[in-house]
């Protein structure tokens, strides 16, 4: 060791070695900051890898065209293309105004392909421009400058990992890392107090341990102070203002000062230089960072990896299954209140941070009013690589004429799982297809007021296509579609034409007479499709659904959509080929119209669950399932509803709907109740008194319809949906019936009391189910012989002993069958009070025959619907439903 000798500096004390002296190790910047972004550059590929297609992004924000602004951003935005971030510079004019600036500020916070925003300062415009007004519209979790309140106040009070540190503090707190010296207890000296360095910085040495003295231009023998610093940061803008000899042997220099002094020597007359005088400094300090090359790569590098951190927090907020989601508990009540009362007295979060909590980006909600919201399709774009979550379809044993609350149970189920369990779990229920009145029996969460209107516009043109009356008006409305959605030709447009002999491609040019035969198409008057006819409420609605529904409810796109829509049939030409929508060069109006009721609808129930509220064909919408399993994530729940029994509702969603959407369930739940059984068992429709000896009847009914939920080789779980009258005895009896049967298990649920609390017990034995990984199969293959996919709907669900075809329903299949149609699946549309065809035939009806009396060929759903006796299904009365705050049809 060499001797000390003691210099005094203004009032301070300085201590130096005597003697041979080491140089400083010089700290490099730009070594450092290409470390960080090889770094950057491997975590930007391993987002990649989990999500193709994804980028973090950069956008910076400039106002004018300062000469060192657009030299810093073409810094950043070249450092930004290295590690693969998608970079963005938004050039604003001088004569931007604040509002202008503002504007394209929340623009960018909305973008969920915007990870990092950055306001370059200063703002260069002829107008007056509140920069604090505007670094603090930048939303905290974009804010990768670090300069908003926000920020800067969580780094005040020590929140390190909770904010985003502004860049060149940060870029000096690696850079002291890198010297290996440790900054708890040391003595940590500041100059400047700027909100971009002097102030973060000092926060920032404060919060790892340092002892920290801030100096700025009004503290007094600056000399002194800086001479007791084992560690300095200087950033006061004043060129090399700080002299070798104030420095402490061995300390830390960081030189964050960025000055041009005039130097004859250089070609432009000027060198840059820091607020350090570097020569003597290096003399004495043990670490020092040069100017250029030091403090300046590393801001630059720091800028990158909060953008970096930005991104992954986002994918880490927005992963599939990764909810944050806040739910509710609602206490049961003795009395029991009225279903309105409950749904009225527990108002739900607003629906926008119900979509964020679940994961979708605010661009792919369309909120309508307060408690519900469309999501946009774009969302299967973006999560088209996850895998799905577990699916569990929900139905039912045939109920009596009340309903056995099996879409309270798809809601209880759901809010267990989520709620309780704390799964990320999605309810489906279905909107029941409407009649003419479009939505008149309670709220209509597909359709706005005017898409109601026009679409009913539309199908009364179909309706009346042949009669005179209407030719003129139809011309016309055929006129406006040319000219208003028609903005390309369509194949079928052309087809159409064809047929009718006309070789034009070009609607403008078609004359009166030839827009006449091509509307009217030499249609037969006696062929107008039911289909068509029924939608407009012309028809028994004994063929269950109308087509526009059923396209609407299978349709796995926008282009499917349009698909299907285009080969509806809804007549027939005089020489018996059929006549579309296409051909009627209406499908594109249809198709326009119909995209956003595509969209399926969200809300949530009493306690905070997700639930995607649709379209029905006896089963909610394929979007809003698609959509529902890509959002739970891989060990999350979609809990979908099916309408009506095992026999009728369950087996359609097997044969048809899933054929449809591409999706295998994973387990069914069946809802029973006791009164229902006991009605299958001999007794009235609605019986409250206790009777073993009827329930124990009643139970070969559940028996049947097990068998027909295990028919397509998933584990069931049966639910016993537990009713006020029900004694413990009756509701053993049931639970061990059930599992004789062979079933997953057997549990009481009291969800329509109790809430998610209520199927608590349902929701362990549908995970434990979820589990068994069963092969899935189809009840009938799509090229058997279509009389025998009828026979075995028939003889497997409902336990006929033949099918029996009227003449009519006889040739129409026929005429189906030539036309093309006999691999499409069957829907047979019967009573659902039933296993027959007759409602009053309850418990396991045998030795029947099941008559088809008419046939209908769904060509744009893509099933041919059999009627069975043209039993008129009875109008379901409109009851509130205590768990989704809206009117739906029981």
């Amino acid at each position: 060791m060499f001797p000390s000798t003691v210099l005094k500096v203004g009032h301070g004390v300085r201590r130096y070695w005597d003697g041979p002296r080491a140089i400083a190790t010089v700290i490099s910047g730009n070594k450092t900051s290409q470390q960080v972004r090889e770094q950057l550059k491997k975590e930007v590929a391993e987002m990649k890898s989990q999500l193709p297609g994804f980028r973090p992004g950069l956008v910076v924000l400039q106002v004018g065209d300062r000469e060192d602004s657009n030299l810093y951003i073409s810094m950043k935005l070249k450092a930004a293309a290295q590690i693969g971030l998608n970079a963005k510079h938004i050039r604003l004019p001088k004569t931007a105004t604040e509002d202008e600036v503002l504007r394209n500020i929340a623009a960018v916070n909305e973008n969920p392909e915007a990870h990092g925003l950055i306001v370059q300062l200063p703002l260069d415009s002829v107008h007056p421009i509140d920069t604090e007004k505007v670094t603090n519209a930048v939303t905290p979790e974009k804010d990768v400058d670090g300069l908003s309140s926000v920020n800067a106040g969580r780094l005040a009070r020590g929140d390190l990992q909770d904010c985003f540190i502004p860049c060149t503090p940060n870029g000096c707190m690696k850079l002291i890392r890198q010297t290996g010296v440790s900054v708890a207890g040391r003595n940590a000296v500041v100059i400047g107090r700027s909100k971009i360095v002097g102030a973060p910085m000092h926060d920032l040495l404060l919060w790892n341990h340092a002892t920290v003295t801030c100096c700025h231009s009004k503290t007094p023998d600056l000399a002194a102070h800086v001479g007791g610093a084992d560690i300095l940061v200087v950033g006061a803008g004043k060129a090399e203002m700080v002299k070798g000899d104030w420095i402490k042997e061995g300390a830390v220099v960081i030189d964050c000062g960025i000055n041009y002094i005039p130097d004859s020597s250089r070609p432009g007359g000027k060198r840059v230089v820091g607020d350090v005088h570097y020569p003597s400094a290096k003399e004495r300090a043990k670490y020092i960072t040069p100017v250029p090359g030091g403090v300046g790569p590393m801001t630059v590098a720091m800028l990158m990896e909060n953008t970096v951190k930005s991104a992954q927090r986002f994918l880490q907020n927005y992963r599939p299954g990764n909810w944050s989601i806040s739910y509710k508990r609602v206490k049961s009540q003795k009395p029991q209140p009225s279903d309105a009362q409950i749904s009225h007295s527990c108002p739900g979060k607003p629906i926008g941070q119900l979509a964020k909590e679940v994961g979708l980006f605010p661009k792919e909600v369309e909120p309508y009013g307060a408690s519900r919201a469309k999501v946009r399709l774009d969302v299967l774009n973006r999560l088209n690589k996850q895998p799905d979550g577990k699916y569990v379809v929900v139905t039912g044993i045939t109920p009596t004429p009340l309903g056995e609350g099996h879409s309270t149970v798809v809601l209880g189920l759901a809010q267990a799982l989520g709620a309780h369990l704390n799964v990320s779990a999605f309810a489906c229920v279905g909107q029941p297809s409407p009649p003419s009145s479009f939505g008149s029996r309670g709220e209509d969460v597909t359709f706005s007021k005017l898409e109601k209107k026009v679409l009913c516009l539309i199908l009364v043109f179909f309706a009346h296509l042949c009669g005179n009356s209407f030719v003129h008006l139809f011309i016309k409305f055929q006129r406006i579609c040319f000219q208003s959605y028609v903005k390309k030709v369509t194949e079928g447009f052309v087809t159409s034409l064809q047929k009718l002999d006309i070789v034009k491609s070009d609607p403008s040019t078609l004359t009166q007479e030839e827009i006449r035969r091509f509307v009217q198409l030499d249609i037969n008057l006696k062929t107008k499709m039911v289909c068509v006819m029924n939608v407009c409420g012309l028809q028994d609605r004994a063929f269950l659904e109308n087509e526009i529904m059923a396209v609407l409810s299978l349709s796995t796109s926008p282009r499917d959509l349009q698909h299907r829509l285009a080969k509806m049939v809804v007549a027939a030409s005089q020489s018996g080929e059929l006549v579309t929508t296409e051909d009627l060069g209406v499908s594109a109006v249809l198709a326009l119209l119909l995209n956003n009721a595509l969209k399926p609808c969200l809300m949530q129930t009493l306690e905070g669950t997700p639930a995607f509220v649709h379209i029905a064909h006896d089963s909610p919408s394929v979007m809003a399932d698609k959509i529902a399993l890509k959002l739970v994530g891989s060990q999350g729940f979609v809990v979908s509803d099916t309408a009506h029994g095992a026999d009728v509702g369950m087996e359609r969603f097997f044969n048809i709907t899933c054929r449809s959407s591409g999706l295998q369930p994973d387990v069914v739940v069946l809802v029973v109740t006791v009164r229902a059984l006991k009605m299958h068992g001999g007794g009235p429709r609605v019986m409250v008194s206790g009777n073993l000896e009827l329930l124990l009847k009643g139970c070969s009914h559940l028996k049947k319809q097990v068998d027909n939920a295990m028919s397509n080789g998933l584990p069931v779980v049966v639910a016993v949906n537990v009713f006020s009258s029900d004694t413990e005895a009756e509701l053993e009896l049931v639970c061990n019936q059930a599992r004789q049967t062979g079933v997953f298990d057997a549990v009481k649920c009291t969800n329509w009391s109790h809430g998610g609390a209520g199927a608590l017990a349902l929701a362990q034995s549908v995970q434990k189910a979820a589990e068994m990984r069963r092969p899935f199969h189809f009840l009938y293959d799509l090229q058997m012989p279509v009389i025998d996919k009828i026979k075995k709907v028939a003889q497997s669900m409902y336990g006929a002993k033949d099918v029996e075809f009227s003449p009519k329903a006889k040739e129409k299949l026929e005429l189906y069958i030539k036309q093309g149609f006999g691999s499409f699946p069957v829907c047979i549309a019967k009573t659902h009070l039933s296993l027959s065809n007759d409602p009053e035939l309850k418990g396991v009806p045998v030795d029947f025959t099941l008559p088809i009396t008419d046939v209908n060929a769904n060509v744009g759903a893509n099933f041919l619907c059999l009627l069975a006796d043209m039993v008129k299904l009875p109008t379901s009365p409109v009851k509130t439903n205590r768990i989704l705050n809206i009117n739906v049809t029981v």
